[in-house]
């Protein structure tokens, strides 16, 4: 790898992590659609490190507020807003975590080819639309029911078919519940939290059986690249949201599944 790769493939990871367009797709088609060798499993552990230094910074107070009030509720039964939104956040990564565990093997080996992207990237694309134009909601966070916070972790289970978009298809299942857009968007972003320390650390389980040698300079720029743009983006995506809305992104999904299709078909 040089620096350009390093530069192009972090930023791509840290715009795509939280926009729902699929990050996966787009580390998955970089390399294919530019020429370059595959970037290799230590590259992929620095990006969603910064990816997930970016939201934890950009969440900070949140967290904080969220990790007193999950204590309290533990220790003193004290069942507040914080402390609910906590509990949501580990409840909705439980789908996501069994199904990685079960399914990530056959996924990466049978479901990472362009077309199986492009699938994914129309039909939840076209999902999104529907979610955003017909079920746009004005609850907030604080308003979700338990029964919610399963769904919307059921969906999240589903991105893990390449293309699906993490985010996206936890935002259209938030939009469908009648979640407001800024609501949606900030639970999905919450939710990326356990779920990419729960990529990061079996990604490092993988590396370190790997013996591969590392190269600790990309490494910290990747790193530092990704989380730079992650934060840009989520800060940017929170403030435009409500009145870009999410067809940009759907018109985007659908331009790059028809060119995907198109050039590998």
């Amino acid at each position: 790898m040089d620096w350009l790769q390093i530069v192009v493939l972090a930023a791509i990871q840290g715009f795509t992590e939280f926009l729902p367009i699929s990050s996966s797709a787009h580390l998955i088609l970089a390399p294919l659609l530019l020429g370059w060798t595959d970037q290799g499993l230590a590259f992929d552990v620095a990006l969603h490190l910064g990816s997930l230094a970016a939201v934890m910074l950009y969440f900070r107070r949140d967290l904080v507020n969220m990790t007193i009030s999950w204590t309290r509720s533990v220790t003193h039964r004290q069942l507040d807003d914080d402390a609910k939104l906590a509990w949501g956040v580990l409840l909705a990564t439980i789908p996501v975590g069994l199904a990685g565990l079960l399914l990530k093997d056959a996924i990466e080996d049978q479901l990472r080819s362009p077309l199986y992207i492009a699938a994914g990237l129309i039909v939840f694309g076209l999902v999104l639309s529907w979610a955003d134009w017909r079920h746009r909601g004005v609850r907030e966070v604080n308003q979700m029911s338990w029964k919610d916070v399963l769904l919307i972790g059921l969906a999240q289970a589903v991105a893990l078919f390449p293309g699906t978009s993490r985010s996206g298809i936890t935002m259209t299942a938030g939009l469908l519940l009648g979640l407001s857009r800024e609501a949606t968007a900030r639970f999905s972003f919450l939710l990326s939290i356990p779920v990419i320390l729960m990529a990061c650390a079996l990604k490092s389980w993988d590396l370190y059986k790997s013996s591969l040698p590392v190269d600790w300079v990309f490494m910290a720029g990747g790193v530092l690249m990704s989380g730079i743009s992650a934060f840009l983006c989520i800060h940017f995506f929170l403030a435009f949201i409500s009145r870009i809305g999410m067809q940009p992104f759907v018109i985007y999904r659908i331009i790059l599944g028809i060119a995907l299709i198109w050039l590998f078909a």
